[in-house]
């Protein structure tokens, strides 16, 4: 991308934050509109979100079994590096991938649909803040059940792990479990929920901004969808470095 457009839809990007935020619409209104939102972003992704952790878990504790073959390593540590690669960027990473996609072309899609159909243009007109009526709802409700979300799927990875690894023969129960509890540092929860929190404003605020300026008609509402799950994962993946070098460097 040229460096003038990067630097114009990030400059654009916040002054939609800003208006977003700006003056927020009646509280009877916003809540009804937050919790029809968590419903839609947080529970109806329960789904998906569940069946890749519990294979996730899986994966992850056989490829940790076969990669310590050697006799000095023991056998808890699969358990340990499970637990740890599951806390500490699975959960809270991976997941948030698949919420972007999910999620955010989701949201894209919704409000580029109203932009094309001038709907939101129908608010502008009737005096209300189309920005926080649209989207402060989806954000307060992303940042509130995103940690649910990746809670319910570390719960889950590691059942995954214990339940698929002992069937599969790579490790015993007592051992998987000894090396979830060994050295257990409930900071590394912290960091993946604030991590998660951070992932939650990212995925439906950028993917609002390329909805929320879609011009044009059906085709130009795909290509903003797409747009959006693509910038919403690079922008992800950027904080993700950035988070982990501030919180755990």
């Amino acid at each position: 991308m040229n460096p003038v457009r990067l630097f114009f839809h990030i400059g654009r990007y916040w002054l939609l934050m800003s208006q977003v935020f700006r003056r927020p619409e009646k509280r009877k209104i916003f809540w009804q509109r937050f919790f029809h939102e968590v419903d839609a972003i947080g529970i109806g992704s329960l789904g998906i979100v569940a069946i890749i952790s519990v294979f996730m878990g899986a994966v992850i504790t056989i490829q940790a079994a076969f990669g310590f073959e050697s006799p000095w390593i023991p056998l808890y540590a699969v358990g340990l590096a499970a637990r740890d690669s599951i806390i500490l960027e699975f959960s809270p990473t991976i997941v948030s991938l698949i919420l972007a996609g999910k999620v955010g072309s989701s949201i894209a899609s919704e409000i580029g649909n109203m932009r094309v159909t001038e709907q939101i243009d129908a608010l502008d007109v009737m005096g209300v803040n189309s920005a926080s009526f649209l989207v402060l709802p989806k954000i307060v409700a992303s940042v509130a059940i995103f940690p649910f979300v990746v809670m319910i799927s570390m719960f889950l990875g590691h059942i995954g792990g214990f339940v698929l690894g002992v069937a599969a023969g790579v490790v015993t129960p007592y051992e998987f479990v000894y090396g979830i509890q060994y050295e257990f540092r409930p900071y590394n929860v912290f960091y993946a929920l604030i991590k998660t929190a951070v992932f939650g404003f990212i995925i439906p605020s950028v993917s609002a901004y390329h909805g929320y300026y879609t011009k044009g008609g059906s085709l130009e509402v795909g290509q903003s969808s797409t747009n959006a799950v693509v910038y919403s994962i690079i922008a992800l993946l950027c904080f993700n470095f950035l988070l982990t070098q501030l919180l755990l460097a």
